[in-house]
């Protein structure tokens, strides 16, 4: 059988994109390596711009707590607490719940999904691309859409570079019941002690994801920055659910998107913002749009519309984090301005492109002035 598209990968970026593939009247096969559901290491935060993706597409978005004020802090101090009017911020879901909901969508959309299918290459031709299972078998599709992540087959097939990488290191505690009422509706955000860093505190009802980040090749000083964060915020004795890491990879501006027949969505592709490192609505909408460009054969079409939507986020992003990596305390003191937050709630809501949120005043004379 020659499929229409095959999917490498069942995260967010591949089960978009086997929805709208399917939902377009394509045959769709997806290979994951794993079984759903599974646990994935990522904080959890969903913004606008993935809610109003998911909602229409998944029965339930599986939230555990929805957030309305955010705590900054500057290496545990300078804190200060901003509470958002409206609605709410974010929506925080556990990865395992948040995919299988996706896996479910897919499969109802006419998608196989075929779990424990470890692909070890892909080749392909002018007519087929073929992709080799750790079996032996072979699959074999018009067109391969790579979501296996930045270290996968797909994205060194489509020969994907990066500028810019990170370790994430994260802890899943055990919530008391006192933790509860401390955290439910309320994230907390500290800019680290190293250039470009930030940790982070996401309540999951019964669990806290704490977590931070920093640039890759910096694993002492991040798991230090871990260790001590986690004392500052009194969790040392909470029982770990959950200890794990991961690297997160941004693409150059001219990484390709596509060779041949195969193309590349989400991580593979190297797509999240740069500044924050959120990564599940850039998953969902380049998923999407591989979805429905491999359905259609225009392939072209999908790198078009990451280079117009997503291309100037990433650098928007980029430009963020050059602030953040120069003077912190000016990014902490622009969330304190009504300027700074009400730009960081309307981004958090899809309400504000990152392109868009560079042009606020504020941000536009910081960028001039720092030569971001």
């Amino acid at each position: 059988m020659i499929w229409d598209v095959a999917v490498v990968g069942a995260g967010p970026a591949g089960l978009a994109a086997a929805h709208a593939a399917a939902t377009a009247g394509a045959t769709t096969v997806v290979l994951e390596r794993a079984t759903h559901p599974r646990y994935k290491t990522c904080g959890g935060g969903l913004i606008g711009t993935s809610l109003a993706i998911a909602e229409p597409r998944i029965e339930t978005v599986p939230g555990r707590d929805t957030i309305d004020a955010v705590t900054f802090t500057r290496g545990g101090r300078r804190t200060f607490t901003r509470h958002a009017r409206g609605g709410p911020l974010l929506t925080m879901v556990s990865r395992d719940d948040f995919d299988h909901a996706w896996y479910e969508a897919a499969v109802k959309a006419g998608a196989t999904v075929r779990q424990e299918s470890q692909v070890r290459s892909i080749a392909q031709d002018d007519e087929t691309a073929t992709v080799t299972l750790a079996g032996g078998e072979e699959i074999v599709a018009r067109t391969v859409i790579g979501a296996d992540g930045s270290a996968g087959v797909t994205s060194r097939h489509a020969g994907v570079t990066f500028d810019q990488q990170d370790l994430g290191l994260e802890l899943e505690l055990e919530a008391t019941e006192q933790d509860r009422r401390d955290w439910r509706g309320r994230v907390l955000l500290d800019w680290g002690p190293f250039p470009g860093s930030y940790g982070w505190v996401f309540p999951k009802n019964d669990q806290l994801t704490v977590g931070v980040i920093m640039t890759k090749g910096h694993g002492a000083e991040t798991k230090r920055y871990l260790r001590d964060f986690v004392a500052q915020l009194g969790l040392t004795d909470r029982r770990v659910v959950r200890d794990s890491g991961h690297l997160t990879r941004c693409r150059r501006p001219d990484s390709p998107l596509r060779s041949g027949r195969v193309i590349v969505a989400g991580d593979a592709a190297g797509l999240l913002e740069p500044w924050t490192r959120e990564g599940i609505s850039y998953a969902l909408r380049s998923g999407s749009w591989a979805g429905a460009a491999a359905a259609s054969g225009d392939l072209t079409a999908y790198e078009q519309r990451v280079e117009r939507e997503l291309a100037p986020e990433m650098a928007a992003g980029r430009r963020l984090l050059a602030i953040q990596m120069r003077r912190p305390m000016l990014i902490h003191a622009a969330m304190a301005m009504p300027v700074g937050w009400r730009a960081f709630e309307m981004f958090c809501r899809g309400r504000l492109a990152m392109a868009s949120v560079i042009e606020r005043p504020v941000i536009r004379t910081a960028v001039r002035l720092l030569g971001a």
